[in-house]
């Protein structure tokens, strides 16, 4: 007889043999016999035996297996989500004025001393609400062909000058979202005003043409709107190689005019182009 209780198989399998055994002593075999056949130290196939008598069959079948613990508590999320909407990368000592996963992940590990991968860093961003998008995506969803056409008709023409001038593209995108840090209720741009009823936030974030980490700011929502996006604006221009060339939604908020206003005052650091109307 094997000295073997069990313990390195899995779950499902003990389960199996559990019910084997206890089904086998029922039927008239010994104990010991059962053990033996089973490859099992004859105390197993008893401790067996004494959870059916005092729990029934349930007692035999395997439990869920409880997960990991969340890396970040509700606490730490709440904390977070108040220290993304309050303050810029710089206040960290950061060069760069807008957020990425991988500076989220070092304030993270600086205030909570728990150390996530940007991928880990998005998913927590996302119970918050707070996980930027692809902006291109979106657009694509609500009308593939007008889409279809403006990246063959007007796209080219911006790649050509942002080329010759040096400059880099960003697609923005905006959205409002409420103050529920364990609930996502995302809402697209047109919404973000509404969410200033309910205490809550916009997330702007921009990403270039060639992918890559997208870059974000949270406002509150009672500060954004044209205000907001004018700032969101200036900090995608802090320590930027060269001009930015911007392509946003027509959401009013960017096409106000201290917007413009803004724009035209970087002498040509920051351009604006517009998708296609109803984005």
């Amino acid at each position: 007889m094997r000295q073997n209780d069990g313990r390195k198989l899995d779950h499902k399998t003990l389960e199996a043999l559990r019910l084997r055994a206890v089904e086998q002593v029922q039927q008239g075999a010994r104990p010991e016999d059962v053990a033996i056949a089973l490859g099992l130290h004859r105390k197993t196939v008893y401790a067996w035996l004494k959870k059916y008598r005092e729990g029934g069959r349930g007692a035999l079948l395997a439990r869920p297996v409880p997960g990991r613990p969340p890396r970040l508590g509700e606490r730490e999320l709440r904390e977070l989500s108040a220290l993304l909407a309050e303050t810029d990368p710089r206040q960290f000592d950061f060069e760069p004025a807008l957020w990425t996963a991988d500076l989220v992940s070092e304030v993270i590990h600086r205030k909570f001393g728990v150390s996530l991968s940007p991928v880990s860093v998005t998913r927590q961003l996302g119970k918050l609400g707070m996980a930027p998008s692809r902006p291109l995506r979106r657009a694509y969803q609500r009308d593939p062909d007008a889409m279809a056409w403006w990246q063959r008709r007007e796209y080219p023409h911006i790649a050509a000058r942002a080329a010759a001038a040096g400059a880099t593209v960003f697609f923005a995108d905006e959205a409002g979202q409420e103050h529920r840090p364990a609930r996502r209720t995302r809402r697209p741009a047109a919404g973000a005003a509404g969410a200033a009823d309910n205490g809550g936030f916009t997330l702007i974030s921009a990403v270039t043409a060639r992918g890559g980490a997208p870059r974000f700011a949270v406002f509150d929502a009672a500060a954004a709107g044209a205000p907001g996006f004018t700032e969101f604006c200036a900090r995608l221009l802090h320590g930027a190689s060269g001009p930015v060339y911007l392509v946003v939604d027509g959401h009013p908020a960017h096409r106000a005019q201290c917007v413009q206003d803004y724009a035209a005052s970087t002498r040509g650091g920051l351009e604006l182009f517009y998708l296609p109307a109803g984005y």
